[in-house]
């Protein structure tokens, strides 16, 4: 079943994966930043949104994103920035250059990784017996997401979700269930930048010890105060780092 994407403006083609629980419409002033200058494709992943009745692991995920948004500059937030980083590994044709915010290649250490699992098959768990609008509360309510102004939530947005395709999506491509990418990353030839709150400790070092496994075509860029959700928690900042790399990267003014 192919992936639902929604497409905006013209130029070279940028495609959006974005973070668990959201849809491709929850991307807030980038989405249309980007489209005065470039075609924006904006995909539901599975389990979310329009694509809520497909259910795939993280390695056939990268193939239908990749099926899905053709050719372009993948950028991948959160979950959706470890599917971006596996259309790079598995479908390495589609990827002209890579942006991953608070993104990670996944869990290298195997009991932590056990761990993380049976986090998510409880919340999965959680999912099906309280609902979708229950879990947007709680999902919300972490501490993770704390800097997210008002309207940068999208509650409403994100309670399009269904119970199913959440829980799903967890057991079949959460951090838990997912293959550590790591020894992969040098393998990854095109431009990446990897972008991380400033106040985001965690995913700051991430994207340094990622940025320097994938070698000298990747550079790091944190977004100053900003926590994990850089993109929606500081719009303007985040613009003024990647539309200059996007512009060199792809050629465009």
């Amino acid at each position: 079943m192919p992936l639902h994407g929604e497409r905006d403006g013209a130029g070279p083609r940028i495609v959006l994966v974005h973070g668990f629980g959201q849809t491709g419409r929850c991307w807030g002033p980038l989405a249309p930043t980007l489209a005065a200058g470039y075609e924006v494709v904006r995909l539901d992943a599975p389990g979310h949104g329009g694509s809520g009745a497909v259910a795939a692991d993280l390695p056939t995920t990268g193939r239908l994103l990749a099926e899905a948004g053709g050719p372009g500059v993948y950028i991948g937030y959160s979950m959706g920035g470890r599917m971006a980083l596996h259309v790079a590994v598995h479908a390495p044709e589609a990827v002209r250059a890579l942006v991953i915010v608070g993104g990670t290649p996944g869990i290298p250490d195997a009991d932590a990784r056990a761990e993380r699992r049976a986090a998510d098959a409880a919340l999965a768990h959680r999912i099906r017996v309280d609902g979708v609008p229950a879990f947007v509360a709680h999902w919300l309510a972490l501490p993770l997401f704390a800097g997210l102004p008002p309207e940068a939530r999208f509650e409403d947005e994100r309670r399009r979700n269904t119970a199913e395709g959440l829980a799903t999506s967890l057991e079949l491509a959460g951090t838990g269930s997912q293959a550590p990418l790591w020894d992969a990353l040098g393998t990854i030839d095109v431009p990446v930048l990897w972008i991380a709150g400033a106040d985001d400790d965690r995913y700051a070092a991430i994207a340094r010890d990622a940025a320097a496994a994938i070698g000298a075509n990747a550079r790091v860029a944190l977004v100053p105060g900003a926590g994990h959700s850089a993109h929606l928690e500081q719009p303007g900042r985040f613009a003024g780092l990647v539309l200059p790399w996007l512009a060199d990267v792809t050629g465009t003014p």
